[in-house]
């Protein structure tokens, strides 16, 4: 369930949908354009939770530098898709998943292949902060070097490097010795971004990371994921219309109509919000259920 107030949702869904196609169609890229690697792909997912069929048939393709949005309600498995991306799902009791998950051509769920390594190269950001709270800013942002067991040459050099490119560095760069819990709600998330990137990830899955943040610090989110995208590829889940115009280049719709959830439709964020191609889309995006 969101964490909206009410009436945020009132004035969310009041915004005319083409005036978030103007927004989204004024930062698209084109994929293709960046030599980041083939990018991810999805072929055929199906997720189940014991008996229960969560996720039916989702192909998807996200182009390497490019930022996705997915919509749709609470419970049509958003968030359940990208945790099959980087083999979250499996750990979850009685969880299964059919299908592929390619990054740069190659099945993350092929025999014999590295989970770690996989992790290490398709990163997640939670909705809840979750920095480790007995470590300090530094040791948290280098945390999961040690975990993977890397060697870089120049610790501090890398932690500068993240922390900045998270948009935190002038905010914490005097007191990298604090407590990681010392720091605000939105900083703590941009710390957890931070701790993501020293691993070097291609892509970056983000699971509705605003959704407990200010307007101010939601802000600060979307440029980081903005900046971000030139050199990496990101997914965000995310129940915020506006949120997904200012940021993706490309959003995808799920519903889940009484049975699994499905993939209803994926275009390039202003055609989603100016001409979708399914009703039922557009019903979504103009504020008609949801």
């Amino acid at each position: 369930m969101s964490n909206t107030p009410e009436s945020e949702n009132t004035m969310e869904t009041a915004v005319r949908p083409s005036s978030l196609a103007d927004v989204a169609s004024s930062h698209n890229k084109v994929p293709g354009t960046r030599a980041l690697g083939t990018g991810l792909e999805t072929r055929g997912v199906h997720a189940w939770f014991g008996k229960h069929h969560a996720l039916a048939d989702i192909n998807l393709d996200f182009a390497a530098g490019t930022v996705t949005a997915l919509i749709g309600p609470s419970g049509c498995g958003k968030s359940t898709f990208i945790r099959t991306i980087n083999r979250m799902h499996e750990f979850i009791p009685g969880a299964a998943m059919a299908g592929e998950v390619l990054l740069d051509g190659k099945d993350v769920y092929a025999p014999g292949t590295d989970v770690t390594k996989i992790r290490l190269q398709i990163g997640m950001v939670f909705q809840k902060p979750n920095p480790f709270p007995s470590m300090s800013i530094g040791e948290n942002v280098l945390s999961g070097l040690k975990l993977a067991q890397l060697k870089v040459d120049n610790k501090d050099d890398l932690l500068e490097e993240c922390l900045e490119r998270a948009g935190l560095w002038n905010e914490v760069k005097d007191r990298l010795g604090a407590h990681g819990g010392s720091l605000s709600g939105g900083q703590q998330q941009r710390l957890c971004i931070a701790r993501a990137l020293a691993v070097r990830p291609q892509v970056l899955l983000m699971d509705e990371p605003c959704s407990a943040l200010d307007p101010g610090s939601t802000l600060r989110i979307e440029e980081t994921i903005r900046h971000l995208s030139d050199t990496m590829t990101i997914v965000i889940v995310t129940h915020n219309m506006q949120q997904a115009a200012r940021v993706s280049d490309y959003t995808a719709f799920f519903l889940s109509d009484g049975g699994p959830g499905q993939m209803i439709e994926c275009a390039p964020t202003s055609d989603i919000f100016s001409r979708p191609q399914d009703q039922r889309t557009e019903n979504y995006v103009t504020g008609r259920f949801g």
